[in-house]
């Protein structure tokens, strides 16, 4: 056995018994109390110089000093005996059985979307050390920042969410470096280790298992059609026989879009959550061909926003998709329910985060944000006090509703504004008759709407950030599946003019997500919009492929309403 490995094994031995680890093992276990033993050999006290030189020379609580720190105590533990590094018949250093599989795992780290050159840096040459325990140390101590960052990418991402942009409320799962360390150490299959941290989400699944045949997929990309104008139903168009022979119609002797067409297309339309009319219009067309034009980098960043989902995402959840303007209900991976949704505008977008739906309100009233008071209301109240009432406002100071007609309005401004705004419960009330609560510092939930023809367009960013759903009760009914006093029903008997809040015997995860990449039932990729621009910027932060230019999308309702 090697001489470098006994003092390592002696302290693992003497401190704990190893057992087979899992992902959840490696992010959850807590440190305990930290042991510097001292070294007992040259190169040991060399790997114990450089080591504290980096940790007391880094200004504390930055990125260096945290990772010179567990590395520290890692080796500290153990003598600061090499783990990664093996002696030759020439005396020479090579890399160990276990670190020669990881590198195995950095070279190949394309097919998991990540970089290897991230790993696989000059710093793990092992031919410049020679017989120099400086260099030995370095080395050694280079491939396990190496192999943590390996693993930290795996499991969390190589991007923190919110330095992408701030609609990304999502904190980096936690992964307890040491204990994976103590594991790496200890086992003769490192790589499969290392290989339980990826997710294991069936989407993730796929889109890594797309990303490794991408080039064929794109060879395989169903027959396309050409942009042009709206085919309505009886028109005549030269792209009538490629329909044809993308929906194996039989062949007809003229172009007129007739029925059975027409048929195929609303068949379609129905698979990829469309507008069923039958009318084949920009939409349909992009969708025909397969949605928005993808590249790698996209399979590549979808993959890296699966990696910032909770690798627990409940049983029975919830998950709104941004860009696809749908929601889902999900049992077991699989989706049970699914309808329309209305999102954020570009000016006010939807955050991305995961909660728990724990209250349900019947003809509830509608808090209306400080920002819409400030910059709508104010100014209408202004300008004309019955604007209140004419809305089925109430105008609230201290907490109690005052009179419109009772206030000085020539002591008030909109950027001096005393009050809090709520609409009554009612018919034309924002919220509508039903709201999901899963309270959260954005004040964002899922709510019905009066707004009902928004739910018909293909485009359907137009919120203030709240999320509207297309059919309320009907996912009510699916979401309280699981509840024994609570029912669709029981909801509706509710309907009036009180508000009533009911609180469901189980908790519900709800994720609000941002894929603009998703994976059919057959395995088919289905591209979205990038509404908020927010996948070209975490292709940019990855330094992946440049994307197409965005098209920055600013649409309001024909209405003009004031909505959440």
């Amino acid at each position: 056995m090697n001489k470098f490995l006994v003092c390592l094994i002696a302290a693992l031995a003497g401190a704990a018994t190893i057992v087979p680890v899992s992902a959840q093992d490696v992010a959850s276990v807590t440190a305990g109390p930290v042991f510097i033993a001292p070294p007992q050999t040259p190169l040991a006290k060399t790997i114990k110089s450089g080591l504290a030189a980096a940790y007391y020379g880094a200004a504390k609580d930055t990125k260096a000093y945290n990772e010179a720190q567990k590395l520290y105590f890692f080796y500290g533990a153990r003598h600061f005996e090499p783990i990664w590094l093996d002696e030759t018949a020439t005396g020479q250093v090579a890399f160990s059985a276990a670190a020669q599989k990881i590198v195995k795992l950095f070279e190949s780290a394309a097919s998991e979307g990540l970089r290897p050159s991230d790993y696989l840096t000059p710093d793990l040459d092992v031919t410049t050390v020679g017989t120099d325990p400086t260099k030995m140390a370095a080395l050694e101590t280079a491939f396990s920042h190496a192999t943590m960052l390996y693993a930290t990418h795996v499991y969390t991402g190589r991007i923190v969410p919110g330095s992408v942009n701030a609609s990304f409320d999502i904190a980096p799962k936690r992964l307890d470096e040491a204990s994976l360390l103590v594991q790496l150490a200890s086992s003769a299959d490192p790589v499969k280790i290392l290989g339980a941290l990826e997710p294991t989400h069936p989407e993730f699944l796929s889109l890594k298992a797309a990303l490794a045949k991408f080039d064929d997929t794109q060879a395989d990309r169903p027959v396309q059609i050409t942009v042009g104008a709206t085919l309505r139903p009886g028109m005549s168009d030269a792209r009538v026989p490629v329909l044809r022979q993308r929906f194996e119609l039989p062949e007809a002797a003229d172009t007129v879009y007739d029925d059975s067409v027409v048929e195929a297309i609303k068949t379609f339309q129905q698979a990829r959550n469309l507008t069923v009319d039958g009318v084949m219009g920009p939409a349909t067309v992009a969708a025909l061909n397969g949605g928005a034009p993808l590249t790698k980098a996209d399979i590549i960043a979808n993959m890296e926003r699966w990696r910032w989902m909770p690798r627990d995402m409940g049983q029975f959840n919830v998950l709104v998709n941004i860009p696809e303007y749908r929601l889902s209900i999900n049992r077991d991976d699989k989706e049970e329910y699914t309808t329309r949704v209305v999102v954020g505008t570009t000016a006010h977008q939807t955050p991305i985060f995961s909660d728990s739906i724990r209250h349900i309100v019947v003809n509830p009233y509608w808090n209306v944000p400080s920002s819409i008071i400030k910059a709508e209301i104010a100014p209408a109240v202004l300008r004309n006090p019955g604007y209140i009432d004419n809305h089925n406002y109430d105008l609230l100071y201290n907490g109690n509703p005052v009179s419109p007609y009772s206030v000085d309005w020539n002591q008030v401004s909109a950027s001096n504004f005393p009050f809090r705004v709520r609409q009554r419960p009612g018919s034309s009330n924002a919220l509508g008759q039903i709201k999901f609560l899963f309270p959260n510092k954005h004040d964002v939930y899922l709510h019905d709407t009066p707004s009902k023809s928004l739910f018909s367009r293909d485009f359907r960013a137009y919120s203030h950030g709240c999320v509207r759903v297309q059919n309320p009760m009907e996912f009510a009914g699916a979401l309280m599946a699981n509840e024994t006093k609570i029912s669709r029903a029981s909801l509706e008997d509710m309907f009036g003019n009180s508000e009533r809040w009911i609180n469901p015997e189980h908790q519900i995860p709800v994720h609000i997500a941002y894929f603009t990449v998703r994976v059919a039932p057959d395995g088919t990729l289905h591209s979205f919009g990038d509404i908020y621009g927010l996948n070209a910027k975490l292709i940019a932060a990855m330094g992946l492929d440049t994307p197409a230019p965005i098209v920055d999308i600013v649409a309001e309702a024909d209405d003009g309403t004031i909505s959440p």
